[in-house]
């Protein structure tokens, strides 16, 4: 259920700098997104798996805090970043 190696290289050069640049915030926001997305799905799928299910709201919990640091830091890169990802907020 991780995420492949090219879908992780393919996120990282596109919301990163360089294709080493795993660290910056917003490409840390766009694989705990793509990964929610993937543990959405299972969860649908397998509604009595309460171990993803947790797995799951720890990761919205990672990834709400990283939103709100990156709100208080760049504001505009912050927008730009919900608005590609199609996060509610």
């Amino acid at each position: 259920m991780a995420l492949e190696k090219h879908e992780t290289a393919g996120i990282i050069t596109k919301y990163g700098k360089s294709e080493k640049d795993t660290g910056n915030t917003a490409v840390q926001i766009a694989l705990l997104t793509e990964r929610i997305n993937q543990l959405t799905e299972h969860c649908k799928q397998f509604k009595k798996d309460k171990s993803a299910e947790r797995g799951l709201l720890k990761l919205v919990g990672q990834r709400r805090r990283l939103l709100r640091y990156m709100q208080r830091t760049d504001l505009n890169g912050y927008r730009t970043l919900i608005k590609d990802l199609g996060i509610r907020k």
